[in-house]
């Protein structure tokens, strides 16, 4: 009997430590676009597990993806305000409330991938300098990035140089800096939202769009797109952001293996994208798309001036930012 009620006292004990700790743990939302298969996918799950087990369960992630908890605008609102804890995009989607952060998704900017993880790394100057309005605007702060790839332009008929989109309805991000550069491609820009995207293209509200090679794959535009333009016109670096107040309220230790981690999975993501870039080629090859590169005919330099004689009409303002991001190492 004693045996017994030793069991049922240790038993009791264990389950009130158990709910003691399940109590004090914080539990985060967090919130992105990608579908199933895209890398981002497989960043905020891994990210995730990696940050509940070096925290010993002091943070418990759960992840809404696929546009669960609304489109890009809903989402960063979502996050500063407090009912969506943290989330990823494009730098760009945080350009409401901080103008200038847009410059991180400025086109043809970056020398190379790894060029542009340094250049986003959150303890860089010009991040810093960013954050600090970030925090003052909207209650957010910038903790991490994610390289998803250089992004390609796709069509349903081969595309060269700007004049083959001459005046073509062509996908555009909603956000401003999208506008212009696919203004700069030649093209009339139409906002439209990565959940609508796979049944604009079949419809023929838009005739193309740009994206990595890995979100091209994971949305299954080869079964609406018949060409990819190898125009590398973009790395996609996605910002790690966080409600400020929820930041606030986790104590240094857990905030410290937040950003520990995602630096790791930043790298991580880096990897990744270089790794799979030709498997993804060969892929889609087989799937039936066709790829223009500079050797079959691709006018890369065309691009390049059009695009960027764009962007420094619209955003005068960025050109010391990107003097700042040209001299990181």
């Amino acid at each position: 009997m004693r045996f017994r009620e030793k069991i049922t006292t240790a038993a009791v004990a264990l389950a009130i430590a158990t709910a003691s700790a399940s109590a004090s743990a914080t539990t985060l939302r967090y919130a992105h676009v990608g579908a199933e298969g895209d890398a981002q996918t497989r960043f905020a799950s891994e990210a995730s597990a990696a940050i509940e087990e070096a925290s010993e369960g002091s943070i418990s992630i759960n992840i809404f993806p696929a546009s669960q908890l609304g489109g890009v605008s809903e989402m960063v609102d979502g996050v500063s305000i407090g009912s969506i804890s943290m989330a990823h995009h494009e730098f760009a989607s945080l350009a409401q409330s901080v103008p200038d952060i847009a410059v991180f998704n400025a086109p043809f900017i970056y020398r190379d991938a790894e060029h542009a993880l340094r250049a986003t790394d959150p303890q860089s100057d010009v991040i810093q300098e960013m954050n600090e309005q970030l925090i003052d605007e909207s209650g957010m702060r910038i903790i991490g990035r994610m390289y998803r790839g250089a992004r390609h332009i796709t069509s349903n008929f081969p595309v060269e140089s700007p004049d083959d989109l001459a005046g073509e309805p062509f996908r555009a991000v909603p956000l401003d800096i999208w506008i212009s550069m696919v203004r700069g491609f030649g093209a009339d820009p139409t906002p439209v939202e990565v959940s609508e995207l796979p049944t604009s293209l079949m419809t023929g509200l838009v005739v193309g769009q740009e994206n990595p090679l890995t979100m091209i794959r994971s949305d299954s535009l080869y079964e609406v797109q018949s060409h990819v333009s190898m125009t590398g016109h973009m790395h996609s670096i996605l910002a790690v952001f966080i409600n400020e107040d929820v930041w606030q309220s986790l104590d240094e230790t857990q905030q410290n293996i937040i950003t520990s981690t995602l630096t790791e999975k930043a790298e991580e993501s880096l990897r990744w994208a270089i790794e799979t870039e030709e498997e993804l080629i060969d892929e889609l090859t087989e799937r039936g798309m066709v790829f223009i590169t500079e050797d079959n005919g691709l006018d890369i330099d065309a691009f390049r001036e059009r695009v960027l004689a764009q962007i420094n009409e619209d955003y005068p303002n960025f050109a010391p930012y990107i003097e700042m991001i040209s001299e990181i190492e």
